[in-house]
């Protein structure tokens, strides 16, 4: 599906690139080519074949055929023919196929004016600079518009460029040949010096001034003269006829497809200007909650503007299925807590490894871990499970791979000193991050989650608390049922119920733990696949909150737009913006569309540069962040893509486990070595 929409998108873009001379664009005809043979030049200016002999032919004397090049235009092809009706005039218009697809209204007066139709190809291309098969789909689309917008056909042509027969160029000649050996019937011009007594045909270039021009001819010429179109003035019958009602509904086919195809790029161009204005004030927005929350948090604590530490006893909750190889870390690291006391709760969710038995060695060095053992019934029936066996009024629910830093729950439960605070997410970080997919997303947590975090924070509309590393009032967990099962996105369920039950969430940027992040662009389409996914069913399933009052209205109107826009809405039409971009670099200015690229790329190094010194990060990984912006941007949009589509379908996604190594630790043995 998403293939078919990118194909039918360029297809759209490329049809209406040609037909604005943005594809393939001919340049001015060149005045110094060869002349034409002389036997062409120096007969009649209307060439036509028959019998298989080339003849051609004057209009008799006293006849003045006015010829009109271009359009039809709404300036002037109105005035024109509302001079040629007051002088009962009758005249032929070569028109062009995008001018008479855009003016389908024109062209039907015209017709119905008693004016006479012509063609002066599709695109007004210079058909001696095109190739044969150029100049038979010229000739094609421009007879198929016609037969859409005025139900006629022509035989009548004049090639764009030319004029009088006796300056026509060799190359001009081949390609007109060429269309009358087609049964086309070649109309060139009179020298303007011909007196208009002998027989003439004027050529006028569809403006402003040919209008003038006209009304000055019909109004002050010679008496005896009669003007008419070049098919009444030469006797040709059938140069204009009526189509067939299929020939018809096939040029129908090509005036929507053109109309179609045109407000479509005019709408990606409206896309894309709109967009980059939401990025910009996006980014605006998350710089400015990001200082807001440094000064309520960092200033608070070097000023001493602090309630009294929490230190309550927390009882964490470590959900495992098939962590061999990171949970032996895992409850170490939680073990070497700062904290006063920790209960320690391992919910081994039927693993077929050996994560029950190095659990169970732990346990058996220090009473603090407790090892529950159940069958498989998923992340959140685990979390539900801990929770049934906890001590304590707070809880921190972790990942089976994170692993915590000393001071880490110490730091990440002393926002609950505030009654109104019912969960707190901590900031996690990629521990494996080593190669190129592992700098990609350690940039993507630190720019992306993090200053989001900051900026819902701020805004009080958390969207989620992370499954790595958060902490949650009991009485606020059982007061939305516990963990829910509704939802592959279990930790965003969660946190939206929080929000709409009246809590305030909030983001606690000292507590680090760290994760291991997918190694393998199959094991991160995955994870992410469900992250989006179970995010999706939980923007559903609380739609609600959009309507409501108080805390979860707040949510629900600051965090669900935000997330419906820039997690959803966006993402779903980046492909489109893409392919319009590269349109824009092949075949517009590549120096605009450089520009555009150097200039988005710069606001993303400033807002990396931002995030990671906020973070107090090294700024080494940002040598990946263009190369990032080509690759790594375009797997998340097509994750989220996907995931819009399955959801759309129905269908149901079954849970999605990353395969671990245990190198979660890695980074935090250098940290700390």
């Amino acid at each position: 599906m998403l293939l078919l929409t990118l194909a039918v998108a360029a297809t759209a873009l490329v049809f209406s690139g040609y037909g604005r001379h943005e594809i393939a664009p001919t340049a001015a005809p060149a005045r110094d080519c060869p002349a034409a043979p002389e036997a062409v030049r120096a007969g009649g200016p209307v060439l036509s074949q028959a019998d298989g002999r080339l003849r051609s032919a004057r209009l008799p004397a006293g006849t003045v055929a006015l010829t009109y090049d271009g359009g039809p235009d709404p300036a002037w092809t109105p005035r024109l023919l509302d001079v040629l009706k007051a002088h009962h005039a009758r005249a032929t218009f070569f028109l062009t196929g995008t001018a008479a697809a855009a003016h389908p209204e024109l062209v039907r007066r015209i017709r119905d004016e008693g004016h006479q139709i012509g063609s002066h190809t599709y695109t007004d291309a210079d058909l001696a600079r095109t190739g044969a098969a150029r100049a038979h789909l010229e000739l094609a689309l421009t007879q198929n518009t016609l037969a859409g917008t005025a139900g006629t056909g022509t035989r009548l042509l004049r090639l764009p460029g030319t004029g009088s027969l006796d300056t026509l160029c060799a190359a001009e000649w081949t390609a007109g040949k060429r269309a009358v050996d087609d049964g086309y019937v070649l109309v060139t011009a009179d020298a303007p010096d011909r007196a208009a007594s002998r027989g003439v045909i004027r050529q006028f270039t569809g403006s402003a001034t040919a209008v003038t021009d006209t009304e000055r001819l019909l109004a002050h010429h010679p008496a005896g003269l009669r003007f008419t179109t070049v098919g009444a003035g030469l006797g040709l019958n059938g140069v204009t006829y009526p189509v067939s009602g299929a020939d018809e509904l096939k040029g129908k086919g090509v005036v929507w497809a053109q109309g179609l195809s045109r407000a479509f790029a005019d709408g990606m161009t409206w896309l894309l200007a709109a967009a980059g204005v939401i990025a910009v004030a996006r980014l605006v927005l998350l710089f400015t909650a990001a200082r807001v929350h440094v000064s309520r948090t960092r200033k608070k604590r070097r000023r001493g503007h602090r309630p009294p530490p929490v230190n309550e006893p927390v009882t964490v909750i470590v959900p495992a299925y098939n962590e061999e190889a990171g949970i032996e870390a895992t409850l170490r690291s939680l073990l070497a807590s700062t904290h006063e006391y920790v209960q320690i709760i391992v919910v081994d969710d039927g693993s077929d490894d050996r994560t029950f038995e190095i659990a169970e060695s732990v346990r058996a060095e220090d009473a603090r871990v407790m090892v529950v053992r159940q069958p498989n019934a998923g992340k959140a029936a685990a979390l539900n499970t801990g929770l049934s066996w906890a001590q304590f009024d707070i809880v921190v629910m972790i990942d089976g791979d994170t692993v915590f830093e000393p001071d880490a729950i110490q730091r990440l439960i002393q926002p609950l000193a505030d009654p109104r605070v019912g969960a707190v997410s901590g900031n996690t970080k990629v521990g494996n991050r080593q190669g190129v997919l592992g700098r990609w997303q350690h940039l993507e947590y630190v720019i992306g989650f993090n200053l989001d975090r900051r900026m819902f924070d701020v805004l009080e509309c958390m969207p989620t608390v992370p499954g790595a590393i958060g902490a949650f009032r009991r009485e606020a967990l059982e007061g939305v049922g516990g963990v829910s099962e509704d939802t592959l996105a279990e930790d965003t369920d969660l946190t939206m119920a929080l929000c709409r039950a009246g809590w305030r969430v909030v983001y606690e940027e000292s507590a680090i733990a760290w994760t291991e992040a997918p190694s393998t662009v199959k094991q991160l389409w995955k994870q992410r696949y469900r992250w989006c996914y179970g995010t999706l069913q939980a923007m559903w399933k609380h739609r609600r909150a959009l309507v409501e009052r108080g805390q979860g209205g707040k949510f629900g109107r600051r965090g669900l737009t935000y997330l419906a826009v820039f997690q959803t809405l966006l993402p779903l039409l980046a492909p489109l913006v893409d392919v319009f971009a590269v349109y824009g670099l092949c075949f517009q200015s590549a120096a605009r569309a450089g520009a555009v690229w150097l200039g988005f790329t710069a606001v993303q190094v400033v807002s990396a540069v931002y995030a990671l010194r906020l973070d107090k990060e090294k700024f080494e990984p940002l040598w990946t962040l263009p190369l990032q912006i080509f690759v790594y941007r375009q797997l998340m949009y097509l994750v989220v893509v996907q995931s819009v589509v399955t959801a759309l379908l129905g269908s149901r996604l079954r849970w999605h486990r990353m395969q671990r190594t245990g190198t979660a630790t890695e980074t935090l043995q250098r940290q700390t070595a």
